[in-house]
Formats: structure tokens, C-alpha cells, sequence
């Protein structure tokens, strides 16, 4: 069984059928019509419009004073403009969309700059396109082409330069060009100005090739997005191009498991029912086919409306829009402040071609033939419903505070911008909202507002929730013991108050450091961030006792680590008593000179000696580990003072010898 499939953008593209239906217009309201050369690429249509009236000139001489002059979809150059205002014509303009949109970026070309244009550089809409640069250009046909008319531009890669195309150009061959571009030539600016149609009627074109034994293109030869379709198709199976039903070779259609037909922007529905039917009455199979050529030809045509979602395809990207195939003839585009958010993304960027995207209408140019589309309010549209369900729901939302306003906070979530008032942007009523700026929140709806577009939100109420869920849980948990990390939250003389997650302790001001301290202050302020354990609590009174000094950072342990017994020490005397001096060793440490130690003279009078802030040396003689008490001497870092002689011989007087008759009586020492 041979099946027939039929291309969806096989026909009329929307320039072509608003420039038919323009001039039938004018027709049918008794005009006379001169099209300033043939309305289309088709030998057929323009004899059957000249029957009504339509005829096609080669210049305005030719034109008679009764017509009226209307610019073809290929458009002219500005020339002509010029010239139809100072004849006074009157003329009506059925120039594409497309075309129009090329003809504006290229007279935006400073006369020193450069103009790149792909296309044949006989054909109408290429010598239109011409018609309207004031700075130099060159036409090419492939990238062979270009690097080589490139290499005779001196200092291209200093003029200010575009790139753009024929509408019918070779898509292949067009991205080819582009690629070289990029890769030689950064400063350019790229336009890709090949229409959507003709885009995806080559896409689809090439891509029914490949599935197809046979590929019957359908249009007048001397059309060129037609020649291109037959070009796409020969090189992926047998084709061939036929302007009409009498021109189809039957003998091919023998024998064909699956055929594709595909028509130029310039065919008329009625030539390819014609061929359709042929082909029906030729390939016997054909009447089992589930295939209506009338319902694809009205899908083709459908419409849209302002507000409407639609599903879109990527099929171009500039540097201010990408251009969209929502499936009608309408060309469609998003422009780049309805991509995103974001001033400084790059189209390129956030998407490529083929991507398909959920999109909302926003503009319909039936005139043109263009619809605006816009991602960034289909997203909102789909936000609010979002948002909308969670106030239905009473579920929890995510979002960033854009903004710190008057009375309040705005959060942006799913896109939408939801109202915080001040009282509900904090746990704390009248906290501060600047630290909310930019930070990531979670809230509730509590109000829709006014016509259910005004969301009104709340912080607190989600971070009151989850309060309660902190202190429950810390509560649960608690042990003698166990460490926390937390923010001093508020001081008084006795303490420090630590934020341990929604439930706060308190720091002794006893326990904040070994040293003596007044108030803590003096060791902490407001914010910092202490690890501390927990010594006391009472679950019903609420009260947790932290403490905050480790042993290992007691003084005397320090002290034991760096001196030992023998070590000599340099100090002030930090007090005096009756029974000695109290020297510190070092910070948080004293040692004492008892009465005994401090010289070796008897010492009735201790403060006859030393008062408080003497500096001293004395030596370590004793360290008590048990009740943390260390022995000094200054008597050890002294000499011992000698005695005078007169005082030694007083104590060690010589007995004088006694001699008796032979006999001598000494010291007894001697």
C-alpha cells in the first residue's frame, strides 16, 4: 500500500497570501491593479489575476493614471518609495514581514560600515534588500563565496558590519556562513533573516525526503524557495518539480512505497489539490489512506488570539529576539525582555533551535502577518496559578525578596510579585526588613487581593511554624553536655544570652573566661558566634545554664605547659599582705613570696619593701597541681650576703698555744 503524506507548510506563506488577497481585494472593489512585477512566482495565478484586473508592470512608466501601484512581497528598494511620493501614485505596500524587517536592518548601516547579504543577487527581494543600504555590500551564494569577497575588503574587522540573508536562502548553506562568521570575523553582527516558513518548510522538506521513495515538489520554476525544496530533496531520495497536474509523471508513481509532497510559498491551494487528486486517481491504494489534504490545508491557516497559550519552535535566533513556528501562518517571535529577566542574558544562550516552548500571545499583526509572543508572562500566567492553588491549599511557598518597600516586603515566586506587609515579614513584629533583601524566604498566602491579582503573603506565620518545630525538637534532645553552636543575642551585666536555634541560654559572666571580668562585654558583643555545652537546664521553667570555658584554656594549665619548678619569672606584685607578696606569672596566674622568701634579712614589715605594680624577679620553688597554688622566691634570685671578717674571727677566736715543760696543748680542731 503506497502512502502519500503531504507537508504541513506545503502552499501559500503568509506574505504571499496577504499580497493575493490584497490585490482581489482591490480588484473586487473595481480597481485597477498594477503589481510593480509579477504578484508571485507563479505563471498560472498571475494570467488568472490579469483576468480580474491584476496585470504586472516592469517599472512605474508603465503604470496607468487609473491604477493602483501595490508593492509585491518581495519589496523594492527605497528608491521606489521615493519616486511613487514625488509622482503622487497611489500604491498600496504588500511588502513580507520579513522582507520589511531586513530592508530596516540594513539602512541602519552607517554609510562607513559593511552589508553581508546571502541570496541570488538577481532575484527581486535581494535587489530590494540592496536598495535600501547606504554602506557598501557584497551578495554571496555560499561561504566559498564570501571568504573570498571578504579577502578584497581592507579592514573589514574595523567597520561596523551585519550580516543578513534572503528570506528563501539555503538554510544548510546560511548556517555555514554564519559559523565562519563567528569564528573569523566576531565583530559582525549576524542576522538570521531566512523566514520561518521557509525554514520550517525546508526542515520538514528535508526530513519527508528521508522517510520518502519519491518527493513530488510542486511550484513555478522561477521561484526561488521553490528551486531550494527541489535542491533539499534530490539530495535525500528521487524528486522531481512540477508547476502542475499535467506535468506529473505517472510512470514514477509505480511501484512507491511511501511519497512525500512538498509545494513553494508561491503555490496556490488549488494547484496542489489538483496534483493531489491526480495522484489519488493514479495510486489505487491512495482512497484507504486516513488523509484529508483539506484539514491539513485548515490547520495550516488556524489563528490566534491575544492571551492565548500556544506551544512554539524555535526556529531563529538574533540578539534581541528569537523567532517562533507556532504551527499557523503567522510569523512569530519573542523578544529578549520577553525571554527573561535578566538584562545582560544572551538569546543564544537560554535557548537553540528546535527547543519548543510554552508561550502566551500577546500581540497579533494580521496586517503584517507577525505575533508577539512572550515566555516570561506565560511563566507568570503559570505562576499565579500556582500561587493561586497555594492559597486554596494553605501550602507553603519559596521565594527571593526583590525589594524593601514602604510599609513591607516584595517576594518574587513562580514569577509573581507577592505583597509582605512589614508585620508579617519578621518572627519579631517591627524587626528590621533590609536584611531581607535578596534572601531566600519561604511564606504563605493569606489574602489574593483585590480581583485575585494582588497576592498578599506572610513570613512570619511559616517562621513561627518552624520555631515551634525547632524548640519542640531542641527540647526532645537536650542533654547535660551536649555542645552548640549560637549567636550571642543579647547582654546583661550577669551574662550573655546565646541563640542556640529558637531557644536561647545563658553564659555566666563566670564562665565567659578565666581571667576576672567585669561584665561580658569585656570577652563577647552581640552577634559573635560561640560553640558552648550545656551545664544546667530546666525544661519547665525554660532555662538552659551554658557553659563557655574549656579547662585546657585554663591559666594554670597553660601555666604548667610553658614553667616548671627552678624557672626564674619576671613580674608585677599584684597585691601585699602581712605574710608576703602576690607576683603574676602571667595572664590570669599568680604566684606567692611568702615573708620568708622574700629576702635573707628578717623582714618585719612586708609592705616596708614591695608595694603593688613593683616588677620582680623570683624563682618557681613549688607547684601545688591540687589546689592550683604556685611558691616564689625572691631570696633564691638574690646572692647570699657575706658576713664581715671581724665578725668570723669573733666566732672562730684561736686558742693560744700553752707550752709545759715538753709538752704542747693546742686547739682541740688542730
Amino acid at each position: 500500500m503506497t502512502k502519500i503524506t503531504t507537508a504541513k507548510t506545503a502552499g501559500f506563506c503568509f506574505g504571499v497570501s496577504r499580497a493575493v488577497s490584497l490585490v482581489e481585494k482591490l480588484a473586487a472593489q473595481g480597481k485597477k491593479v498594477a503589481t510593480l512585477g509579477p504578484i508571485i512566482h507563479n505563471t498560472r495565478l498571475v494570467e488568472q489575476l490579469r483576468v480580474k484586473g491584476i496585470r504586472p508592470v516592469g517599472s512605474l512608466d508603465e503604470v496607468q493614471p487609473d491604477e493602483m501601484v501595490v508593492i509585491r512581497s518581495h519589496g523594492v528598494p527605497a528608491a521606489v518609495y521615493r519616486e511613487l511620493q514625488r509622482r503622487g501614485l497611489p500604491y498600496e505596500d504588500a511588502t513580507c514581514p520579513f522582507v520589511a524587517k531586513i530592508h530596516r536592518t540594513v539602512a541602519a548601516v552607517p554609510e562607513d560600515g559593511m552589508v553581508l547579504i546571502a541570496g541570488d543577487r538577481t532575484h527581486p527581494e535581494v535587489l530590494g534588500i540592496t536598495g535600501h543600504c547606504k554602506a557598501p555590500y557584497f551578495v554571496f551564494s555560499d561561504v566559498d563565496e564570501l571568504r573570498r569577497q571578504l579577502e578584497n575588503v581592507p579592514d573589514f574587522s574595523k567597520k561596523q558590519a551585519v550580516m543578513v540573508s534572503q528570506t528563501t536562502f539555503h538554510k544548510e548553506k546560511w548556517e555555514k556562513c554564519a559559523e565562519f562568521m563567528k569564528r573569523h570575523y566576531t565583530n559582525a553582527g549576524i542576522f538570521d533573516t531566512i523566514c520561518n516558513a521557509t525554514v520550517s518548510r525546508q526542515e520538514e522538506a528535508q526530513q519527508l525526503a528521508g522517510q520518502s521513495d519519491l518527493m513530488v515538489v510542486i511550484g513555478d520554476r522561477k521561484s526561488s524557495n521553490t528551486a531550494k525544496l527541489y535542491e533539499i530533496c534530490s539530495a535525500h531520495t528521487d524528486a522531481v518539480l512540477i508547476e502542475g497536474a499535467s506535468e506529473l509523471p505517472k510512470e514514477l508513481l509505480s511501484g512507491r512505497d511511501f511519497i512525500g509532497i512538498t509545494a513553494g510559498a508561491s503555490t496556490p491551494a488549488g494547484i496542489i489539490k489538483e496534483v493531489l487528486e491526480t495522484m489519488s486517481e493514479t495510486v489505487k491504494d491512495f482512497e484507504n489512506e486516513e488523509f484529508s489534504f483539506e484539514e491539513e490545508l485548515e490547520k495550516s491557516f488556524k489563528t490566534v488570539s491575544n492571551g492565548q497559550k500556544v506551544v512554539g519552535t524555535v526556529v531563529g535566533i538574533a540578539p534581541n529576539e528569537i523567532q517562533i513556528d507556532i504551527g499557523t501562518k503567522h510569523a512569530g517571535y519573542v523578544p529578549l525582555h520577553e525571554l527573561t529577566d535578566d538584562p545582560n542574558a544572551r538569546a543564544e544562550d537560554l535557548v537553540k533551535k528546535g527547543d519548543e516552548l510554552n508561550l502566551v500571545v500577546v500581540r497579533v499583526n494580521d496586517v503584517e502577518g507577525t505575533v508577539q509572543l512572550s515566555k516570561r508572562r506565560y511563566d507568570a500566567l503559570e505562576g499565579f496559578e500556582k500561587v493561586q492553588k497555594a492559597a486554596e491549599e494553605n501550602t507553603i511557598l519559596e521565594g527571593t525578596v526583590t525589594e524593601v518597600i514602604k510599609g513591607g516586603v516584595i517576594v518574587s515566586s513562580n514569577g509573581v510579585k507577592i505583597f509582605v506587609p512589614g508585620s508579617q515579614a519578621t518572627i519579631n513584629r517591627g524587626g528590621s526588613l533590609d536584611g531581607l533583601l535578596k534572601q531566600k524566604v519561604q511564606l504563605r498566602i493569606i489574602e489574593m487581593g483585590r480581583g485575585r491579582r494582588r497576592p498578599v503573603g506572610s513570613i512570619r506565620s511559616v517562621a513561627l511554624e518552624e520555631h515551634k518545630q525547632q524548640v519542640e525538637k531542641f527540647w526532645n534532645e537536650i542533654e547535660v553536655g551536649a555542645t552548640y553552636t549560637g549567636k550571642v543575642k543579647s547582654m546583661t551585666d550577669y551574662g550573655a544570652f546565646v541563640d542556640l536555634g529558637g531557644v536561647d541560654g545563658m553564659v555566666h559572666v563566670s564562665e565567659l573566661s578565666w581571667k576576672r571580668i567585669k561584665t561580658p562585654s569585656e570577652v563577647v558583643k552581640i552577634g559573635d558566634e560561640l560553640t558552648v555545652y550545656v551545664k544546667d537546664f530546666d525544661k519547665e521553667k525554660g532555662r538552659i545554664s551554658l557553659g563557655y570555658k574549656k579547662m585546657e584554656d585554663h591559666p594554670f594549665e597553660i601555666f604548667k605547659a610553658n614553667y616548671h619548678v627552678g624557672d626564674i619569672i619576671e613580674g608585677p606584685v599584684v597585691s601585699v599582705t602581712d605574710f608576703g607578696v602576690f607576683v603574676e606569672i602571667m595572664d590570669g596566674v599568680d604566684g606567692l613570696v611568702h615573708i620568708s622568701q622574700l629576702s635573707y634579712e628578717r623582714v618585719n614589715k612586708v609592705s616596708d619593701l614591695y608595694k603593688a605594680g613593683d616588677v620582680v624577679k623570683a624563682k618557681i620553688i613549688g607547684i601545688d597541681d591540687e589546689r592550683k597554688r604556685i611558691s616564689l622566691s625572691i631570696k633564691e634570685t638574690l646572692e647570699p650576703p657575706v658576713k664581715p671578717a671581724e665578725e668570723k674571727k669573733d666566732e672562730e677566736e684561736e686558742i693560744p698555744e700553752i707550752h709545759v715543760e715538753g709538752v704542747t696543748i693546742q686547739r682541740a680542731d688542730d
